[in-house]
């Protein structure tokens, strides 16, 4: 492992626990609002609601049209949904215990 390997694997691991230091909505946009862009956060923000709906058997292009997601970000955001990581669908069983959505 380089020495840069090392540096990256601390500040990731650092990042990892701020997120689990985070103990209401509160405190996630308050930390949100001061690590990223308005950009960055909406994108993501998106990426959260194309898993969603993907999750609630919703099209592609139902998807696309409903969220403004490109449709190369549509098939990624599924991919990584039915992908090994696990982390879309760990998220969505805890927002609402069966991975849809609360108010839907």
């Amino acid at each position: 492992m380089h020495k840069g390997d090392e540096t990256q694997t601390r500040e990731y691991d650092r990042l990892y626990e701020a997120f689990c230091s985070l103990r209401t909505p509160e405190e996630a946009s308050a930390f949100l609002a001061d690590l990223l862009s308005v950009r960055e956060l909406a994108d993501l923000a998106q990426r959260l609601e194309v898993a969603t709906m993907l999750n609630e058997g919703s099209s592609y292009l139902n998807v696309s049209s409903t969220t403004g997601a490109s449709s190369t970000t549509v098939s990624r955001v599924s991919k990584c949904l039915n992908g090994e990581a696990g982390g879309y669908r760990l998220v969505l069983e805890r927002l609402d215990g069966k991975g849809g959505r609360k108010d839907a």
